[in-house]
C-alpha cells in the first residue's frame, strides 16, 4: 500500500467529477444494491489508470446518457471494498485499473486493463459512451 498523501489526488481526480468513493465492503454492497445502472471504476495508482482510465471517464461523464450512479473503489488501497466490488464482476479475472457497468447489481459491460493500457483516453470514452448508449439508455426507458 503506498501512502495515503499519494494516492489522495488520484482519488480526488474521480471524486471531483461526482464519483462516489467506496472504501468498505459494506460501502459497495449498499451502493450496488440501489436499482439502476452503476459504472463501478476500479482505480489504482498505475500510469495507464492516471494518463488513460481516469481522464476517459472524466470525458465519457460528460456525456448525455450517463449511468445512475459512478462509484469507484482503489486497488491496493482500499483492499475489502475491492474485492467485494470485483465479486460482481462475474467471470473476469481481477483488473486495475478497469471499469464494470452493472444493471441492477449485474454486470452488463466489463473494461479491463487489457482494454485500457494500449489505448488513448479518448478511445476508452468513446466505448464507455457506446456502453452508457446500450445500456444506461435502455434503463432510462423502462
Amino acid at each position: 500500500m503506498y501512502p495515503e498523501l499519494m494516492v489522495v489526488p488520484m482519488r480526488e481526480e474521480l471524486t471531483r467529477l461526482g464519483v462516489e468513493e467506496l472504501r468498505s465492503a459494506g460501502e459497495v454492497e449498499q451502493a450496488l444494491a440501489r436499482p439502476g445502472t452503476t459504472m463501478v471504476v476500479v482505480n489504482s495508482i498505475c500510469g495507464c489508470a492516471a494518463g488513460r482510465m481516469r481522464p476517459a471517464v472524466r470525458l465519457a461523464l460528460q456525456h448525455q446518457v450517463r449511468p445512475d450512479q459512478s462509484v469507484t473503489v482503489f486497488a491496493g488501497q482500499d483492499r475489502d471494498a475491492t474485492e467485494r466490488a470485483r465479486e460482481f464482476f462475474e467471470g473476469y479475472p481481477p483488473s486495475s485499473p478497469s471499469i464494470g457497468l452493472l444493471r441492477d447489481g449485474k454486470l452488463v459491460y466489463m473494461m479491463q486493463r487489457s482494454d485500457i493500457e494500449q489505448r488513448e483516453a479518448e478511445d476508452i470514452a468513446a466505448a464507455l459512451m457506446a456502453a452508457f448508449d446500450k445500456f444506461c439508455a435502455q434503463a432510462a426507458s423502462r
